[in-house]
């Protein structure tokens, strides 16, 4: 049983790879992390928070649109194409089937997660030129182009020499170049000096990217629950619902919850992405403590299972023939 739980799992996560969606989402994620700087210049008050915040809010788009399109691509399109009968017959119990395509998905957002999150401790440790007389870090910049030119060099010698797939060799090359690239970082400071104690790397920006993965692996649960059942179109439109209504879950929800009995359902029901979010930290200047890492993290695999699940009992009864 965990042989084929594996095997789908990992079929799943290298498939989301192959589409070029996943690959497209990622690299126009790393653009606006790019630029993130030059859009956060214009401020009255601390220019990097908006940067922290600008940056956050792109990974939290991303890890949502690569979760709902790789769990549609690795679940509703699989069963319109009818390949899913294939699998079904080795035969493969129909809830092994449901958590390995949801373990794929999450270990292709995880994926995706990590190369935005060193795009993200890259431009933070640039920071914003805030006056004239700031200057570029060119460590950052030097580190970040050596990953961009290496990739597509390895990438395009892959795929000439193995004909691997040129945008899915890229993603991982570019994630291991990019973990060198941040082991370089956090011992040599702008001045190329050996300085660690001035890397620039916050724990804060660590927590709140894996906050947002968390929220990344409710969403894909979710995403998965629906493709059992929908199409894409429906499995993207109910997840971004679902997606705006668990940003705005204390508000809708929270404040009539103890009055009214839908807004205690609906806040039972509805994910509260607020507590994955960390913009009162940012601006106060607050620190997040692990223990809330964890809480979250307990949150998010119990509401995950939960959804699973349901995607399981939808799935007992539908007909893929």
């Amino acid at each position: 049983m965990m042989n084929k739980l594996l095997t789908i799992a990992k079929n799943t996560f290298v498939e989301t790879l192959r589409q070029p969606v996943y690959a497209v989402i990622i690299v126009a994620a790393l653009l606006l992390l790019l630029v993130s700087p030059s859009l956060s210049m214009y401020t009255m008050d601390d220019d990097n928070k908006l940067l922290r915040e600008l940056g956050l809010s792109t990974l939290f788009v991303t890890s949502l649109f690569i979760a709902i399109f790789s769990a549609s691509g690795a679940v509703a399109v699989e069963m319109e194409n009818k390949t899913i009968m294939m699998v079904l017959t080795k035969p493969v119990q129909r809830p092994i089937f449901v958590v390995a395509k949801f373990l794929g998905v999450v270990a292709a957002v995880a994926l995706a997660q990590y190369l935005c999150t060193v795009g993200l401790l890259m431009a933070i440790r640039h920071g914003v030129l805030a006056t004239a007389s700031d200057t570029h870090d060119w460590t950052v910049v030097s580190a970040a182009a050596a990953v961009v030119v290496a990739t597509i060099l390895f990438s395009a010698f892959f795929n000439y020499a193995y004909d691997w797939k040129f945008t899915s060799t890229a993603v991982v090359v570019a994630a291991i170049l990019a973990t060198f690239a941040m082991v370089f970082l956090a011992f040599i400071d702008r001045d190329w000096k050996f300085n660690p104690a001035k890397n620039g790397i916050n724990t804060l920006d660590i927590y709140g990217s894996i906050l947002l993965f968390l929220a990344a692996v409710i969403i894909a649960a979710l995403a998965v629950a629906i493709s059992v059942r929908f199409n894409v179109v429906v499995t993207l439109s109910a997840c971004i619902g679902v997606f705006l209504l668990g940003l705005v879950s204390d508000y809708v929800f929270g404040r009539f919850a103890d009055v009214h009995l839908w807004a205690r359902i609906g806040r039972f029901l509805v994910p509260n992405l607020q507590i994955f979010w960390i913009s009162d930290a940012i601006y106060e200047g607050t620190a997040v403590p692990f223990k809330y890492l964890l809480i979250s993290a307990s949150y998010a695999l119990c509401y995950a299972a939960g959804i699973l699940a349901l995607a399981v009992a939808l799935f007992q009864r539908r007909q893929v023939g």
